[in-house]
C-alpha cells in the first residue's frame, strides 16, 4: 500500500507515471468538477510566461505563475526525459513558480503538461447549486531535489548530496502546509495523497480556495431563455456578479469562523528600494495566491471590494505611508463596516505610520512567515484621520502665476502629518528629482541621503510671517511671528521625519499632554532653522497647541506636503478638522507564546512562577529527558513578577528567596522531613548560577549584563529552572525534595494518628470543593521515604474529636497541589466491597496495589462514566497511570466519559502531559478515537499549543493506521 517515489532507476517506468498522475491529482480532484481543465498541450501560450493572477473567465485551473530567476543550482522540473534542452551547450533562461516553487527552463513551460503537473488551485467550481457546500483541501504535492528542515515521518534531515547539481529527488513537500517526507517508501504513502490539507502553520491566515468561487457568465442565446420564461430570484445575477454593468467571474464565500483572520496582502512594487516584486513572490508561496495583489495592476478597489464580506478581515499594506493611505481612502469609499484592520509592512522611505505602530522603520528581509504571525498575533489600535478643506483666499494678492503651483492638495486627507514652510521646499525638490530620473531612487539610503544634500544645500529664508492659523479659537499668528519659525507642522503621530519626535516627552509641562494617535487632537509644532536640525539628535520643536480644528490662512504660494505629498498650494484658507478613525494592527514588540487561533492579551499583567535549582551532576545525566531533568530539580520557592519583566529582575527576586528559606530553617525546631527539604534548597547559591531555557532545557549562558534584554516569558511560562554548577546535595531527601512552605502555611499535626491513612467515619460525601483548575495556593512536598495522606471527615463533630487537622500531602510528584486531589474526594471510585461505603479517597500507588490484591476492581466506573485512570491523568500521577496500564484490560484505555466523550488520552494530550501520553500510546490507547466534539488526542494537544506532542501523536496514529490496514489485509 506504499507508493512513495524513489527515484528514477530504483522504480519501474509505470509506477512513476502513476505517481505522478496521482500528485498531479492531489491538488485538483476533491475541489469539485472542474470542466473549464485544458486538455494537455492545449496551453494557451500567451499565458504561460504570465507573472501576475488571473482573474478573467479564461482563467485556467493550477496556472503557475512565473517569475524570471537567476538560480542556477535549480534543476528542470521536468527531468532529463522531457527536458528540450539537455542537448544545448549554452545556459538557458528559467522561470519559477511562485505558488509551486519549481524552476523550469522557458523552453519547457509547455513540457510540464505530458507530465501533467500544475499549481496548487486557488479557486474552484461550484459542484452543486449550493456553493456554500463543504469542500476540503487537498495536499498538493511537488517533488523536491532540495530541501531543508526535518521529514515529518522518521524526523531525520534531508541529505543533501554534494553534487550541487544533483539529479536525485530527495523529498516530498505540500505546497499549502509546508509539511516534508523524504522520497521513501517508509516516509511517505499512498493515503497521504488523498488526506486533507491543514494549510500548515498559517491556516488561519490563507484564504482557502474552497472559499473562491468562479461562476459562469449568463447565458444570453435564445435556448436559454426560452428555459427561463418562468420568473425566478435564481435566474437573476447576483449583485455581487454583476455590478456597474461589468461581470465579474469571481465571488467569495467565506465559511464563518472566530478562529480565522483572513488576510489580504496589497503591495506597492514602487515604494522605496522597489522591493517590491520579491515580497510578492514570498507572499504567494505562503498564502493563497488569490490573495495577494499587486497595486500597480488596477489598485486596492477591486480586491477590497471582493473581499467585503469576509469577517475579521485584515490587510497587510505593503509599502510606504502613501500606500497606507491610498488603501484607508479606498475603505472609506466601501464604507465597509466593520472595517478590516490595516498593518504596514514599511517599504518606503519615512515609513513614519509604520514605526508608531511598532512595524519598524523599514524591511531588512525578515522571513515572511515571521510577518505573518505578527500580522495574526498584533493588537488593533484606532488611528485619527483629518480632513483637509481648501478654498481660495479672495483677500489674497494676485502674484504671477507658477507653472509648479496649483489650487489644491494632492489628497484630502491625511494620517500622519500635514506641514508647510521649509520640510515642504525640501521634500517638493526629491520629489520633483525622482518623477524625472526614478531609476536614481531605488535604494533607501540613496534617498535618505538625497533628502540630507537638498536639505543642506537649500538656502530657504522665506518667513511664515503672513500667514494665520487659528486652533480651537486660538489665533496663533503673533506666536509664529515673534518666535521667526521657517516650518509649521500639524502631527497626528509621535513620529515624523523618518523616525524623529518633535513633540517630545512633555510630561513636565502642565499645559499640554503626551501625544497621541487616537485621542481626537492634534499637536502643532513650529520648528526654525536650527530646531530642525536638533531633531535628529533628540531635539524637538516649539510646541504651538493641541487642538481639534484649525483654520489655516495663507497670502502667498508656499510649499506643503500631505503625508509626504508635496506641492506649490496657491493662497488659500484650509480648514482641518476630525474625520473619523482607522482600524490598525500594532505589532507586538515579543511573541510570548506559540501562535494561536484566537485573540488573546499580549502580556499578562503579573506572573506566578515556581523556581527551582538544578545540580551540574543532574543536568549532566538527565538534560535529554525534561521530565526526569524536572522530577531532579530542588524548590526554591514562588515568585510574583510583572508580566514583562526581564531576567535581570527575576534574578534578584530569586536571590530574595534564599532569605526566606533560611528563616523557615530556623522557626521550625523539629527536623522533620519538610525543615530537611528547606536546608536543602537554602543552601547559597553560586555566583555562576544560570537560567534554564524551559522549552529546550538549553542553559542560558548570557553574560548578567545582557539579561535585562532577555524576558522571563520567553524562556518560561509558569516554572522556572536555574543551573547552579556548585550545587552539592549533601542529604538524601527523596527523589524530589518537596517545595518549602513559602506561600501559605499548613498547621502542624501534633498527633501521631494524623500521619496514617483513615478512612472517613461516615458514608456521606465529603464536601464541596474546588476543581482541578481552582489557582494554586498551597504547595505541596515530596518525599518518597514517607507516605502522608489529607484525612478528611464529612462529619465535623467525628473530625474534631479524633483531634485530626490539615496536613500537607507528600506526593511523589513535584508541583503537586491538594487542589490537584479534590476532584477524587467528589467523585472517587470505590476499590473493593469491604470499604466501597467509606473508600472516597485513594492517593498513593502503594495502597492502591495492596486494595488491588484484596479484589478490587480498578475497572469501576463513577455514575459519570469516569474511571480510575480519568482521575489519575487529570491530577497527573504517572505512578498509578503506569500501574493502571500494567494491571487493567487494554478495553479500559478506551472507556469515554458520558458527558464530554473524552479518553484518558484526550484528558492527557489537553493538559500536556507528555510522558502519560506516551504510557497510553504504547499501552494501546486508540489515536482515532474521536470525543464528542469530533476532536482526536492530537487535535486536543494542538489545541493546547503542544506542537510537538501533536507531531508524536500523529506520528503514532499513523503506526496505527498501518498496523490495521495489515490486520484488515490478513484477514
Amino acid at each position: 500500500s506504499l507508493i512513495g517515489g524513489r527515484c528514477r532507476s530504483k522504480m519501474p517506468d509505470y509506477l512513476l507515471f502513476c505517481f505522478r498522475k496521482a500528485i498531479a491529482k492531489s491538488g485538483l480532484q476533491h475541489l469539485a468538477a472542474q470542466p473549464s481543465a485544458s486538455a494537455p498541450g492545449k496551453t494557451d501560450p500567451l499565458r504561460e510566461n504570465c507573472n501576475t493572477v488571473d482573474w478573467s473567465d479564461n482563467a485556467q485551473f493550477g496556472d503557475h505563475i512565473w517569475f524570471e530567476t537567476s538560480v542556477s543550482g535549480d534543476v528542470c522540473y521536468v527531468g532529463e526525459q522531457y527536458c528540450v534542452t539537455k542537448t544545448m551547450q549554452k545556459s538557458v533562461a528559467r522561470k519559477k513558480c511562485a505558488g509551486c516553487k519549481i524552476a523550469v527552463h522557458t523552453m519547457c513551460i509547455e513540457q510540464l503538461e505530458k507530465i501533467n503537473f500544475r499549481c496548487k488551485p486557488s479557486f474552484r467550481e461550484p459542484g452543486s447549486r449550493n456553493v456554500r457546500e463543504p469542500n476540503v483541501v487537498r495536499h498538493h504535492w511537488v517533488h523536491r531535489r532540495r530541501q531543508t528542515g526535518k521529514c515529518r515521518q522518521c524526523g531525520k534531515g534531508f541529505q543533501q548530496k554534494f553534487s550541487f547539481h544533483s539529479k536525485e529527488i530527495v523529498a516530498i513537500s505540500c505546497s499549502w502546509c509546508k509539511q516534508a517526507y523524504h522520497n521513501k517508501v517508509t516516509c511517505f504513502m499512498l493515503q497521504q495523497i488523498e488526506e486533507p490539507c491543514s494549510l500548515g502553520a498559517h491556516a488561519s491566515v490563507i484564504v482557502p480556495p474552497t472559499w473562491i468561487i468562479r461562476v459562469r457568465k449568463p447565458q444570453t442565446s435564445l435556448k436559454s431563455s426560452k428555459k427561463k420564461k418562468r420568473t425566478s430570484l435564481k435566474g437573476k445575477p447576483s449583485k455581487k456578479v454583476v455590478e456597474d454593468g461589468r461581470w465579474k467571474p469571481f465571488i467569495v464565500k467565506p465559511v464563518p469562523s472566530q478562529l480565522m483572520k483572513p488576510l489580504l496582502v496589497f503591495v506597492n512594487p514602487k515604494s522605496g528600494g522597489n522591493q517590491g516584486a520579491k515580497i510578492i513572490q514570498s507572499f504567494m508561496w505562503y498564502l493563497n495566491p488569490r490573495q495577494v495583489f499587486d497595486l500597480t495592476q488596477g489598485g486596492p478597489k477591486e480586491g477590497l471590494e471582493m473581499y467585503s464580506k469576509v469577517p475579521n478581515l485584515r490587510i497587510l499594506a505593503c509599502g510606504g505611508d502613501g500606500t497606507v493611505g491610498w488603501i484607508l481612502s479606498v475603505l472609506d469609499q466601501l464604507q465597509l463596516n466593520p472595517a478590516p484592520a490595516v498593518a504596514v509592512l514599511p517599504l518606503g522611505t519615512g515609513n513614519d505610520l509604520a514605526r508608531t505602530l511598532n512595524w519598524g522603520g523599514g524591511y531588512t528581509d525578515e522571513p515572511v512567515s515571521k510577518i505573518l504571525s505578527h500580522v495574526e498575533d498584533g493588537n488593533v489600535v484606532q488611528l485619527d484621520r483629518w480632513n483637509l478643506l481648501v478654498e481660495p483666499n479672495p483677500e489674497a494678492v494676485q502674484e504671477e502665476k507658477d507653472e509648479h503651483q496649483t489650487d489644491k492638495l494632492p489628497i484630502d486627507v491625511f494620517n500622519n502629518y500635514f506641514s508647510l514652510g521649509f520640510d515642504a521646499h525640501v521634500t517638493l525638490g526629491f520629489h520633483e528629482s525622482r518623477e524625472a530620473n526614478p531609476e536614481k531612487f531605488n535604494s533607501r539610503l540613496r534617498n535618505k541621503m538625497f533628502y540630507a544634500g537638498v536639505s543642506a544645500l537649500t538656502k530657504y529664508i522665506t518667513l511664515l510671517l503672513s500667514h494665520y492659523g487659528v486652533c480651537d479659537g486660538t489665533d496663533l499668528t503673533s506666536k509664529v511671528q515673534d518666535l521667526k519659525l521657517q516650518c509649521l507642522v500639524f502631527l497626528n503621530i509621535p513620529s515624523y521625519c523618518a523616525g524623529t519626535k518633535p513633540w517630545g516627552h512633555p510630561s513636565e509641562h502642565l499645559d499640554f499632554e503626551p501625544q497621541r494617535h487616537d485621542d481626537g487632537c492634534i499637536e502643532v509644532i513650529g520648528f526654525t532653522m536650527t530646531s530642525l536640525a536638533t531633531l535628529q539628535v533628540g531635539g524637538h520643536g516649539e510646541r504651538l497647541n493641541q487642538c481639534k480644528e484649525v483654520t489655516l490662512t495663507t497670502y502667498k504660494s508656499i510649499p506643503m506636503q500631505v503625508d509626504g505629498e508635496p506641492c506649490k498650494l496657491a493662497p488659500s484658507v484650509i480648514y482641518i478638522n476630525l474625520r473619523n478613525q482607522a482600524n490598525m494592527v500594532q505589532k507586538t514588540k515579543r511573541r510570548i507564546s506559540m501562535p494561536q487561533l484566537n485573540d488573546q492579551q499580549p502580556v499578562p499583567e503579573k506572573l506566578q512562577i515556581r523556581v527551582s535549582r538544578i545540580s551540574m551532576h543532574a543536568y549532566e545525566a538527565l538534560h535529554y529527558d525534561k521530565d526526569k531533568l524536572k522530577e531532579a530539580s530542588i524548590p526554591l520557592g514562588i515568585i510574583t513578577v510583572p508580566g514583562d519583566s526581564d531576567l535581570e529582575n527575576c534574578r534578584s527576586h530569586i536571590e530574595s528567596l534564599q532569605d526566606s528559606l533560611e528563616e523557615v530553617c530556623r522557626r521550625r525546631t523539629v527536623e522533620s522531613d519538610a525543615v530537611k527539604s528547606a536546608r536543602l534548597s537554602s543552601q547559597k547559591l553560586s555566583p555562576k548560577w544560570c537560567f534554564l531555557d524551559c522549552k529546550y532545557c538549553y542553559p542560558n549562558k548570557e553574560s548578567i549584563l545582557l539579561e535585562h534584554l532577555n524576558y522571563v516569558t520567553e524562556i518560561s511560562q509558569d516554572d522556572l529552572y536555574i543551573l547552579d554548577p556548585e550545587l552539592v546535595i549533601k542529604e538524601t531527601v527523596g527523589t524530589s525534595p518537596g517545595m518549602p512552605d513559602l506561600v501559605d502555611s499548613y498547621g502542624e499535626c501534633k498527633t501521631p494518628e494524623s500521619r496514617q491513612f483513615t478512612f472517613p467515619s461516615s458514608s456521606s460525601s465529603p464536601t464541596s470543593s474546588p476543581g482541578p483548575r481552582e489557582s494554586q495556593r498551597k504547595r505541596v512536598s515530596s518525599d518518597s521515604s514517607v507516605t502522608e495522606a489529607l484525612a478528611h471527615s464529612s462529619d465535623s463533630q467525628a473530625s474534631s474529636k479524633t483531634g485530626q487537622c490539615t496536613k500537607m500531602v507528600n506526593v511523589h510528584q513535584p508541583h503537586t497541589t491538594i487542589a490537584d486531589f479534590r476532584p477524587m474526594l467528589r467523585y472517587a471510585v470505590c476499590f473493593c466491597h469491604a470499604y466501597c461505603h467509606h473508600c472516597k479517597l485513594i492517593f498513593f500507588c502503594s495502597q492502591l496495589t495492596e486494595l488491588h490484591k484484596q479484589g478490587a476492581d480498578i475497572f469501576t466506573q463513577d455514575t459519570l462514566g469516569c474511571t480510575l485512570l480519568h482521575y489519575a491523568v487529570e491530577v497527573g500521577c504517572k505512578e498509578i497511570v503506569k500501574y493502571i496500564i500494567d494491571n487493567a484490560p487494554t478495553t479500559l484505555l478506551d472507556v469515554t466519559e458520558k458527558e464530554t466523550g473524552e479518553t484518558a488520552l484526550h484528558k492527557a494530550a489537553s493538559t500536556r502531559q507528555r510522558t502519560i501520553c506516551h504510557y497510553l500510546v504504547e499501552a494501546g490507547a486508540s489515536l482515532m478515537k474521536t470525543d464528542l466534539q469530533g476532536e482526536t488526542p492530537k487535535r486536543r494537544a494542538e489545541k493546547a499549543n503542544d506542537q510537538e506532542l501533536a507531531e508524536y501523536l500523529e506520528n503514532r496514529q499513523h503506526y496505527q493506521m498501518i498496523q490495521r490496514e495489515d490486520q484488515e489485509t490478513a484477514v
